[in-house]
């Protein structure tokens, strides 16, 4: 299978129920589970020319669209933060019939799949975490400015400026900028097409950019006994690589793998080296760290 970049909006094909909210996903294959979680800002797109390769490899995939996210419902009395969406992914291996997974997570997925990892360690067979937020390091200062300056003039914004703002910011997303444009950057615009779509992205992505989901956890890291990766790349500009080794140096016999002349979206500037990477990792033998 080519690694040819995709440009329609979703990998997604199906939805499902989970504990009372509609999750959009995709389920393909058969083997040791592999869950993807995606980041922010962001929807399971991101995902489309790495899942597949995973699954063509001999694992069952799940991709989906985190509460809030994408194609996944988004509902206005329900917390779409870091700590409601971990406790959504127990739920929705529940729904799947998975006891134990494999997953694959970035930036705030990353967060999320710590957290789970933390909460239900039996439950996570090997964790990847992909330019992960951590500790204290986000929102980033443009995000930042923009909570300071937007959040709650999200409403009145008008469709361009909008699409203004997302754009700058999903230009830093990537070492190299002509990646983020034309079908692919229009895929990540997608979701928010419609002042619903506007609203949605503040009230559940940005409302909830908040580093106490990740500080809160800083001390429990050593406590990880599963097989770790930390993989990040060389140039993002959000989540600098002090980070990674960070995360590394406090997760009992995690490995850190960079890529060169990647950016956060690390997928979107180096998928082929994303696919070797998480191959690699799934071939290991899981050994418990003590």
């Amino acid at each position: 299978m080519s690694l040819q970049k995709s440009l329609q909006t979703s990998p997604l094909t199906d939805h499902l129920v989970v504990h009372g909210v509609r999750l959009a996903y995709r389920e393909r294959g058969q083997g040791e589970p592999v869950v993807f979680i995606h980041g922010t800002p962001s929807h399971s797109h991101e995902w489309r020319d790495v899942a597949p390769h995973i699954e063509a490899a001999g694992f069952r995939t799940v991709v989906y669209d985190l509460l809030g996210y994408g194609l996944s419902e988004r509902p206005v009395d329900r917390d779409t933060s870091v700590a409601a969406q971990t406790d959504l992914l127990g739920h929705l291996l529940d729904a799947l019939g998975i006891e134990q997974a494999n997953i694959v997570a970035h930036d705030i997925g990353g967060a999320v799949g710590l957290r789970f990892a933390l909460g239900h360690p039996g439950r996570v067979r090997r964790l990847m975490v992909i330019d992960s937020v951590s500790y204290d390091s986000w929102p980033s200062s443009t995000w930042r400015k923009i909570i300071d300056e937007n959040l709650d003039d999200y409403s009145s914004m008008p469709q361009d400026d909008f699409d203004a703002l997302l754009t700058r910011q999903l230009a830093m997303t990537v070492a190299d900028e002509s990646l983020m444009s034309g079908g692919n950057l229009e895929a990540y615009l997608a979701p928010h097409r419609s002042a619903p779509g506007r609203v949605s992205f503040f009230e559940h992505q940005v409302r909830h950019y908040d580093s106490k989901y990740t500080e809160e956890i800083s001390g429990r890291l050593g406590e990880l006994t599963m097989p770790v990766r930390v993989l990040w790349g060389e140039e993002d500009r959000w989540q600098p690589l002090h980070y990674a080794r960070r995360l590394t140096g406090d997760i009992p016999g995690a490995e850190l793998s960079v890529v060169p002349g990647a950016g956060h979206f690390v997928m979107e500037d180096a998928p082929e080296h994303v696919v070797e990477e998480i191959g690699d990792f799934l071939r290991r033998p899981v050994t418990v760290n003590a």
